[in-house]
């Protein structure tokens, strides 16, 4: 662990239940952070109206983290690292954190949306009014991050986000371009349209192809927002885009939008479906004859974890990915100090189950979170967010370049799903074939042609 994680603190781990939080167990922890804030107050978590930890007599003061995320449910395979990174944030914790010289208890009160807007806000409304939460981290796409992020906005606790594009959760949630930003304290580091415009036009020149993109984006959050981002700019870089019109989710028949690709003999396809439609669309779109006229199938929200690939069976081979993070990616995590293979090998060592780009996002946000921690007040915690500047595991984090207020944008970076290197046992493999975005991420393999 970076920067001396060191001294105790009681950190109680709370489990999600159907309907109420039950205390699970308690473990004692201390850390140092490099860069912690001084007597004067430079930086942190801070997150009450007075003071943001509670104390018993003769206890360790204690702050409190509310962590969201989707583990179960159509996006389930998305958070299901989410309980290693868990053990092993914890785990580090448990030596405790000290801040301006004074040791905390860290209590990670986890909560499973089960993939629903809904009771993502209610979850995230019984944290802060029940739990009484300090900070909330939240994480993975607009359905669980935009209703978290408005719950804490709404009342005014601090919440650090990634995982979907940036313009999906300003502009999703009421901000105007031009216009000063509405949000106070909400805050969000990820990938943006900017991001997948750079790296899909680097990725779709990788091959020969008639440079006309069939794009299947719903109509939702992430489509609607890609819709209106990306497709242009693809369009400015001389690409035609063919879009078969917005989709809602859950759809089962998508005769109509292949027939369309096939007519336009669209040699690149583009989609940022949910998981389940995805897999419905092209094995539609296989039996339908149009997978076989496809040089580049850019698949993304969907495909980012080999469960989801995998599911696919033969069709999978080939796929084109975005890497939001990879184990490959140089940038070791300051909370734990683990580079992302560590980290990889550890999680396949103790599950058994192959890596997830998850894995280095979600410890990300913890890196961030961490690095932001302070218990002065609520106000100085969101400010002190407002101007982070930090190296995660998966990549510098730097709220004051913008590009608009209350964001940090990430790199994405191309990739495939490919057959594994002999003697893997693990059905596939991701590997980074484009680096548009950060020239620091090492390229692996030249991007091969899906059919």
């Amino acid at each position: 662990m970076k920067n001396a994680l060191q001294a105790t603190v009681a950190a109680t781990q709370i489990e999600s239940t159907e309907q109420a939080v039950q205390p699970a167990q308690a473990t004692s922890l201390t850390i140092s952070r490099r860069g912690l804030i001084t007597a004067a107050g430079a930086g942190g978590l801070a997150l009450s109206a007075g003071p943001l930890w509670a104390q018993a007599a003769g206890a360790a003061p204690v702050l409190k983290v509310g962590f969201i995320s989707p583990r179960t449910g159509p996006l389930g395979a998305l958070g299901e690292t989410d309980t290693f990174i868990l053990a092993q944030v914890r785990k580090t914790l448990a030596a405790g954190l000290t801040i301006g010289g004074v040791k905390y208890a860290v209590e990670i009160l986890d909560r499973d949306t089960q993939s629903d807007p809904a009771r993502a806000s209610q979850l995230a409304k019984a944290l802060i009014n029940t739990d009484k939460i300090d900070l909330m981290l939240t994480t993975t796409t607009p359905e669980t991050v935009n209703p978290v992020s408005d719950a804490c906005e709404a009342a005014g606790v601090p919440c650090l986000s990634t995982v979907m594009p940036w313009e999906a959760w300003y502009f999703g949630r009421g901000a105007k371009p031009g216009a000063p930003s509405p949000f106070k304290w909400t805050y969000h580091f990820s990938f943006g349209g900017g991001s997948f415009t750079t790296s899909y036009t680097s990725q779709f020149s990788a091959l020969p192809t008639n440079k006309k993109i069939g794009v299947l984006y719903p109509n939702d959050a992430d489509g609607n927002a890609i819709r209106a981002t990306l497709a242009p700019e693809l369009a400015k870089a001389g690409f035609t885009v063919v879009d078969a019109g917005p989709y809602e989710n859950g759809t089962t028949d998508y005769s109509a939008q292949i027939a369309r690709f096939k007519a336009e003999r669209c040699e690149i396809f583009n989609t940022f479906p949910i998981p389940p439609d995805f897999a419905t669309f092209w094995r539609q779109a296989a039996q339908q004859g149009y997978t076989r006229m496809v040089k580049i199938a850019q698949i993304a929200k969907t495909g980012l974890v080999p469960s989801q690939v995998e599911a696919l069976g033969p069709l999978a081979l080939n796929l084109g990915a975005g890497c939001f993070w990879h184990k490959t990616f140089p940038y070791a995590s300051p909370l734990t100090g683990q580079s992302g293979v560590q980290l990889a090998d550890a999680y396949e060592a103790s599950t058994g189950k192959q890596w997830t780009q998850m894995l280095g996002s979600t410890m990300s946000l913890f890196d961030a979170g961490t690095e932001a921690l302070n218990p002065r007040d609520k106000a100085a915690l969101a400010k002190a967010i407002s101007t982070l500047k930090a190296t995660t595991m998966q990549g510098p984090v730097d709220f004051a370049k913008g590009p608009v207020p209350n964001v940090s944008v990430t790199p994405v970076v191309g990739a495939q799903w490919v057959k594994p290197a002999a003697g893997s046992k693990f059905k596939l493999d991701i590997v980074i074939t484009e680096n548009a975005n950060d020239r620091n991420i090492p390229v692996a393999a030249a991007l091969k042609s899906y059919s």
